[in-house]
């Protein structure tokens, strides 16, 4: 269960998944602008880390199912538990896109 909340110990395929099947959810990408055009998961939206905040304006519905990602797990923790403390109900870090196999584009 530790597992789980360690950077990178999120199963980011099921998270995936959950967002695919979860209605009205956003599923964020907070790696930097020149990570995320190298390639990134369908679907994504790219709010880098440092400019999180710009959530509150472009999301503020603060019930929206947001899944949250980077590389390895360690910024979308630190994304979740911003966006957690800004009120967003609905936030979960699903790891890092280096664990990822499913599509990408570029």
């Amino acid at each position: 269960m530790a597992l789980i909340n360690m950077p990178g110990g999120a199963d980011i395929n099921a998270g995936v998944k959950e967002f695919e099947g979860t209605e009205g959810a956003v599923l964020l990408d907070v790696r930097t602008a020149d990570e995320y055009a190298e390639g990134h998961i369908p679907g994504s939206i790219n709010i880098p880390l440092n400019t999180v905040p710009t959530v509150l304006e472009r999301i503020p519905d603060k019930d929206t199912p947001l899944f949250v990602h980077c590389l390895s797990g360690g910024r979308s923790a630190k994304a979740v538990a911003f966006l957690k403390k800004q009120g967003y109900t609905q936030v979960k870090n699903i790891g890092g896109i280096n664990q990822y196999t499913g599509p990408i584009e570029k």
